[in-house]
């Protein structure tokens, strides 16, 4: 059995939660809770504009794909898993999702895929890289001595 997520490590640096929800492809959810920037009661709109995102993990095409409440394309990060190593490859967005939080919500949906199935992640993907920055709480995870793809 697969365990769920600590809320306490969603922390963000002002005290709110950053709330998320995604699924596998066998419909496993790691979390009750929805994504929203501002943090907030479970189920609340994502990021003040109404929108809640889920994030699915597709291995048979190796990507994780985000999808908005109507089921609409809303971004993907595509990786090549080797053994214990994932290689988060690619990010994509669709223009019409831009600025919403969909990249930074796949990136951390596939960290949190790699931290629990105890993988290590090479970042080729420029997106990825540069959101690992920032996140240092998965820094144990990520294998630093290759170079930046740019």
């Amino acid at each position: 059995m697969t365990p769920a997520l600590d809320p306490a490590a969603l922390a963000l640096p002002n005290g709110a939660i950053r709330r998320y929800a995604w699924r596998t492809r066998n419909g496993w959810p790691p979390s009750p809770f929805r994504f929203g920037g501002t943090g907030g009661t479970p189920g609340k709109p994502c990021l003040d504009i109404g929108m809640t995102f889920t994030v699915t993990d597709v291995p048979e095409r190796e990507r994780f794909e985000a999808h908005d409440e109507a089921g609409a394309p809303a971004g993907v990060l595509t990786y090549q898993l080797t053994g214990g190593i994932v290689a988060y490859t690619h990010t994509k967005v669709d223009p019409e999702f831009e600025g919403q939080g969909v990249g930074s919500l796949l990136a951390r949906a596939a960290m949190d895929d790699a931290r629990s199935k105890g993988r290590t992640v090479v970042p080729i993907c420029p997106f990825v890289s540069g959101w690992l920055e920032k996140h240092p709480e998965y820094e144990p995870i990520v294998a630093r001595s290759t170079r930046k793809v740019k």
